[in-house]
């Protein structure tokens, strides 16, 4: 085996060059995981997915998360990316795939006309943080917080949340050491719409290699968590709301989301878009270097 097949995909988009590229490989259940993280980095998008046989019977197949820096043990956009890519291959038929990966086993709805929903894994929230070290981290002063306050947040990868003022979205801009020194690897900075229930969010990952993220379906999961927890969203039953990212990348990105709550805490959160596929080809495998 000296090359893998590859395609890339348009994630949170239904139109291509738009949305967050994906490249999702096949074929790479024999490589070590240096040789996984190489070509990843070759790739240099956000994430590279690989869609490797299943280790659990309920799984329809496994797959391996990487940023060009480090292995991820979930995200949303290689997972609906991948689900869709699989379906479009013949792989699977349309409908429920199970994708196994390091959050967990976890059900992905996907339609024939290139659309998946992802239910994320377990959601976790945790204490109110201080937004002026979030802010400083991004850029941002007091005038542009906008609370409620600031948590950890996720359904199998947790995210700070900031909420801050909508004209203040545009202006973010992490700044990498002052991230490093915080112990903050990422946040999501965001303005809340609480009337439409829409968002203007952006994602910074400058701990995992990724500067910038174009569409974070694993972040908007989480939002919902926070939400919920911040009393921005029903404390019962199912509430939807809707994340715009990726405009200041110039791939502008929708994600479509639900989270489910009891008791005043969600207990359930799913994510859905579009994937649309742009190319495909063979990849060289790198060398083992052990």
């Amino acid at each position: 085996m000296s090359t893998l097949a590859y395609e890339i995909v348009d994630v949170f988009t239904d139109r291509p060059f738009a949305g967050n590229p994906l490249a999702v490989v096949f074929g790479a259940e024999a490589l070590a995981a240096e040789q996984l993280q190489a070509i990843a980095r070759e790739f240099n998008l956000s994430e590279t997915i690989f869609i490797l046989p299943a280790t659990e019977g309920a799984a329809s197949y496994r797959a391996r998360i990487f940023t060009p820096g480090r292995e991820l043990p979930f995200a949303g956009h290689p997972s609906v990316g991948g689900a869709v890519t699989v379906v479009r291959r013949g792989l699977r038929e349309p409908g429920q795939v199970v994708q196994e990966c390091g959050a967990g086993l976890l059900p992905i709805e996907v339609t024939a006309d290139g659309r998946a929903m992802l239910t994320g894994g377990t959601p976790t929230v945790g204490l109110e943080l201080d937004p002026a070290v979030l802010l400083g981290i991004v850029g941002l002063g007091p005038e542009d917080y906008a609370g409620p306050p600031p948590r950890v947040a996720g359904c199998g990868l947790e995210f700070p949340y900031l909420s801050v003022r909508p004209d203040a979205v545009a202006r973010a801009a992490v700044d990498p050491t002052a991230a490093a020194l915080a112990g903050v690897p990422k946040v999501s900075v965001f303005a809340w719409d609480a009337a439409q229930r829409t968002v203007h969010a952006r994602v910074f990952c400058p701990g995992v290699g990724v500067p910038e993220d174009p569409a974070t379906g694993s972040a908007a999961l989480g939002l919902g968590v926070w939400a919920v927890a911040s009393g921005l969203l029903p404390a019962e039953g199912r509430s939807s709301y809707v994340v715009h990212q990726g405009l200041e990348l110039h791939r502008p990105s929708l994600l479509e989301c639900t989270v489910t709550a009891t008791g005043g805490a969600a207990v359930g959160a799913t994510v859905a878009g579009h994937v649309v596929s742009i190319g495909r080809g063979e990849i060289t495998v790198p060398p083992f270097v052990g």
